[in-house]
């Protein structure tokens, strides 16, 4: 089932296009919302940029879809453990890779949230 999620059409230049209009820098987008994400790097995230999608919890964010970047890297330790401590699954792979996962993902009506760095 299709919920009414925002597409992500395009990427780039320092932030997302959506089908609902344009954002500049990073993206967090839970229970289908979009909203400016404070992280620019890999770097310097933290269980506390995912307080929204850990407090939705398991019924709403299956797993969080996590665009690292230009290039995929392994979020830190802490980021891993308080998702998994939550019930939430976290895969995690570069922004391009991670915004056509989204737009897939969510047509096929998955529960996820998606954190993408902006590139």
């Amino acid at each position: 089932m299709a919920r009414d999620a925002p597409q992500i059409d395009a990427y780039g230049d320092g932030g997302f296009r959506l089908s609902t209009g344009r954002h500049e820098g990073s993206l967090l987008i839970v229970r289908d919302e979009a909203r400016p994400w404070p992280v620019r790097t890999m770097g310097e995230l933290s269980p506390d940029h995912f307080a929204e999608i850990i407090a939705a919890g398991r019924g709403e964010v299956e797993f969080v879809l996590l665009g690292a970047g230009i290039n995929n890297a392994l979020p830190p330790r802490a980021v891993r453990e308080a998702l998994q401590r939550a019930g939430i699954g976290l895969e995690f792979m570069d922004t391009p890779a991670a915004c056509r996962l989204y737009n897939i993902l969510t047509a096929e009506g998955r529960k996820l949230a998606a954190a993408l760095i902006a590139v």
